[in-house]
């Protein structure tokens, strides 16, 4: 019971993230990243699980995380360079470490829904 609640709570969760994406730079990644999450998510919630599914997308979420880490200006940068400035402060993607930190984190975030349904139905 306490999965299907929190794969509601992601998959309501990436839904806002989706929608909030929209309007972004490039929505045509992120829109499909989101949703995605949030559909594998609300399977889950009742009772459809696609495990090799969720490792796929895993996979694709790490490899890109881990190009967003080192990227140029990217989450190494925001942390030895630029040393760690708010990423909370401002929404707008003024400063390409910042905007590359929050992606980095979102997809680490999609990446543990997504696996903790992995384990949870091995």
């Amino acid at each position: 019971m306490l999965l299907i609640i929190l794969n509601v709570i992601f998959f309501l969760a990436f839904l806002v993230f989706a929608y909030l994406n929209l309007d972004d730079v490039d929505p045509w990644l992120w829109v499909p990243i989101y949703m995605s999450a949030a559909i594998c998510c609300g399977l889950v919630a009742v009772n459809l699980y696609y495990p090799r599914t969720y490792l796929l997308l895993t996979g694709f979420y790490m490899i890109y995380a881990l190009f967003l880490f080192f990227n140029k200006d990217g989450v190494w940068d925001w942390i030895v360079k630029y040393k760690r400035p708010s990423l909370v402060g401002s929404m707008k993607a003024d400063k390409p470490y910042i905007e590359q930190a929050r992606e980095f984190g979102g997809l680490l975030i999609i990446s543990a829904a997504l696996l903790i349904n992995y384990f949870a139905f091995r």
